[in-house]
């Protein structure tokens, strides 16, 4: 997303660069060759390269190549620290797969992040804030179910108030 941060007419201006903001569920069907089209919506703002990792919950994170550098940095920084730590990073960083979407807006996920999310035909791709994530419609289903059920106590339980 870009905001334009100016003056006024004729004044001195300059561009700024928001981060991305994914939002929404779609469902969406894994071809022959194990690609799934990204949303029409995401596109644009996930651009021509992608980086596809596992994510927590099971499911897959799909991040825009330049997003993802930012965070494999965060992780890379763990990666001699604590276990706890060195776990997390070895997680995201070995499991990562860069990708091209193609001209037809698919994504190719490797065999290995589809068995690790438990994908097989459908799958819901929702879009999280700062990333894209890959569910297994059945385990989207469930979690969000789940949530919805305890969303109230949670949001007791934090101490904050829902927006």
């Amino acid at each position: 997303m870009v905001n334009r941060v100016g003056y006024g007419s004729g004044g001195p201006s300059r561009v700024v660069r928001r981060p991305a903001m994914f939002l929404g569920e779609y469902l969406h069907t894994f071809d022959a060759k194990n690609r799934i089209s990204v949303p029409a919506k995401f596109r644009k703002e996930l651009g021509r390269v992608v980086v596809v990792t596992r994510g927590l919950d099971h499911c897959l994170y799909l991040y825009s190549k330049k997003a993802w550098e930012k965070e494999a940095q965060s992780y890379a920084a763990d990666i001699n620290g604590i276990a706890t730590r060195r776990g997390l990073a070895r997680l995201f960083l070995a499991g990562s797969f860069e990708a091209e979407v193609d001209k037809a807006g698919r994504v190719l996920v490797p065999e290995n992040l589809k068995a690790f999310a438990s994908l097989s035909d459908k799958a819901v791709v929702a879009g999280v804030a700062d990333r894209v994530e890959i569910w297994e419609e059945n385990a989207w289903k469930s979690y969000t179910t789940a949530i919805e059920r305890d969303a109230d106590r949670y949001v007791e339980e934090l101490g904050s108030p829902a927006k």
